[in-house]
């Protein structure tokens, strides 16, 4: 399995630190409002990691945090004339909802930046111990010439940013001693939350958060740390700083980390009103179809949103879905164990085009050519099925398609839904009415059934319907 590390610019062999398992952390969200769909990005692309991971066989330690604690949710906290926390807390609660709905499965562990700020001091403690870090006037700063590693995941050059930097003057931060040194700690303001600490009473910067809670849930050496290509710096550069200086060894092996998504091929802003949370996305689409259209691109390629694709995912998906409605419905009545001569061969070739979905996979997660497997499998199902196949070929090709597609999260096989009494009591006068040949009143009550959003189809083994 190849991965394109952010750290070598290269695609490299994943071997774990400890054989059969997988570390992992995604940096969350900061919880002042609903996610929009630039979020849902890397959580459904390292969802599907994770998932990919978990197939060949791994035991995956998927550590996912929420930052509870900024100047956003202050800010949001203020105007509503309410807590941060029960800022926090809300949209935490809202968040954990979107997730569910783009079947991104719960973290391993989902850590609160609040709730871990005595390990947060702790490192602090120690950066300054070391020399890597220091305090003046309450707040304490991350001296960065003193990492000269720093600069190698952005493969940025610590002179050119110092030069670029001096000539930045920053309103109250001319206290430090180089203009690259970040804040590890602050003091606290008016009508803030604050926590007590040897540099008297304050709150975290942002970047130690991350450091502390994937050492603590982690270890101090990690397999894949991920996230958006817009916290490569200063995010996770100050990340390895501040870890590697701590803990005296390499934090994590493999950095991965997703392109930015566009809207109407520009970048998405409130000023340019192109701002989509998940929730107004839901409103229009199954949620399922974001996750597809998401998959549906190499997690390293820009993504462009629009209606256009999105009504062409959705068209798509329903490919699937509807293939795997058609096999659930050979499978009621179809008979006999074993394939017959003519589908052993084409069984062949379905396990073929599962070693290509795997080989796209294993190629730094190509779901594009994954995806494109799949809708092999459902051609070749669509072509070769009928209420003459075999149940062992029906059910192998179910699996199949299911299988692979809950691999990337998709859900194809929708679960049955029962009908209200009075749907069925029409479709069943439909059905009488059709037999007597009074196809008036029949088409009458499929009038009616579209009406209720009930879409029905007449086929040789019986009627079949869906939710329009």
């Amino acid at each position: 399995m190849k991965i394109y590390n952010t750290l070598t610019k290269k695609k490299e062999e994943f071997v774990p630190l400890e054989e059969g398992k997988v570390k992992m952390y995604v940096c969350g969200p900061t919880v002042y409002n609903f996610i929009h769909i630039g979020n849902a990005r890397p959580m459904i692309v390292f969802d599907t990691v994770r998932r990919y991971m978990e197939y060949k066989g791994y035991d995956v330690n998927y550590v996912s945090n929420f930052t509870d604690v900024d100047d956003k949710i202050i800010a949001k906290a203020i105007e509503e004339g309410v807590s941060a926390e029960e800022i926090s807390k809300r949209y935490i609660a809202e968040c954990k909802k979107d997730m569910a709905d783009m079947n991104v499965k719960p973290a391993t562990t989902h850590p609160l930046a609040t709730q871990e700020i005595d390990g947060m001091i702790d490192m602090i403690q120690t950066l300054i111990e070391k020399g890597f870090a220091y305090e003046v006037n309450g707040t304490v700063y991350f001296r960065v010439k003193n990492f000269k590693e720093y600069g190698k995941l952005s493969h940025k050059n610590l002179e050119d940013l110092q030069s670029g930097f001096r000539s930045i003057q920053v309103s109250g931060e001319n206290q430090k001693e180089d203009p690259l040194d970040f804040v590890l700690w602050k003091p606290k303001k008016d009508g803030e939350p604050f926590w007590v600490s040897p540099w008297g009473e304050g709150r975290p910067g942002w970047h130690i958060e991350c450091s502390v809670m994937s050492k603590k849930y982690l270890g101090e050496e990690i397999d894949i740390h991920a996230g958006g290509e817009d916290l490569v710096f200063p995010h996770h550069e100050n990340e390895i700083a501040q870890s590697e200086c701590c803990n005296g060894k390499q934090f994590a092996r493999y950095w991965m980390h997703n392109a930015f998504l566009n809207i109407d091929n520009r970048k998405m802003s409130k000023s340019l009103g192109n701002f989509f949370t998940v929730r107004e996305i839901g409103e229009k689409y199954d949620l399922q179809v974001l996750r597809f259209f998401m998959l549906n691109a190499h997690y390293r390629s820009p993504l462009n949103f629009s209606a256009e694709l999105m009504e062409a995912s959705s068209n798509a998906l329903e490919r699937i879905v509807t293939c795997v409605e058609q096999l659930k419905h050979y499978l009621e009545k179809a008979e006999g164990n074993e394939y017959a001569e003519a589908e052993t061969a084409l069984v062949k070739e379905v396990e073929a085009l599962v070693e290509k979905y795997e080989e796209a996979m294993e190629d730094d997660f190509n779901t594009a050519d994954a995806i494109a497997a799949i809708f092999e499998i459902v051609k070749l199902a669509n072509t070769n099925t009928d209420a003459e196949s075999t149940k062992a070929f029906v059910q192998f090709l179910f699996d199949k398609i299911v299988g692979l597609s809950d691999i990337l999260g998709l859900i194809v096989n929708k679960k049955e839904e029962v009908l209200d009494e009075e749907v069925e009591k029409l479709i069943e006068e439909r059905q009488a009415a059709r037999k007597a040949k009074d196809f008036a009143k029949a088409d009458e009550i499929r009038d009616k059934l579209a009406d209720m959003g009930i879409i029905l189809k007449d086929t040789r083994e019986g009627v079949q319907w869906k939710r329009a």
